[in-house]
């Protein structure tokens, strides 16, 4: 009985600091931010060049604008927190 005792609050005193442990690990950024900075340069340098082309449309401008704007809000969060991270 008292063999039993000490084995369930060893496991739950186990149990407890892992938990514990995993809710205060330090939140990070997913890797894939570098795939996102690659794909805001791109997108970028397409708006760029497409600008001084005669394919230039104000439907092209609102679709490049769309698919940027996401990604460059994810590119100030990644700077903040790496500026963070560093102070």
């Amino acid at each position: 009985m008292l063999t039993s005792t000490i084995a369930a609050t060893i496991t739950s005193t186990t149990i407890s600091s892992t938990a514990a442990g995993a809710m205060t690990t330090q939140m990070g950024l997913p890797e894939y931010g570098v795939l996102a900075v690659i794909a805001l340069i791109t997108l970028l340098s397409a708006k760029e060049i497409l600008s001084a082309s005669e394919k230039w449309s104000r439907s092209l401008n609102a679709s490049l604008n769309l698919a940027i704007m996401p990604l460059l809000v994810a590119f100030v969060a990644i700077v903040a927190f790496k500026v963070t991270e560093i102070l």
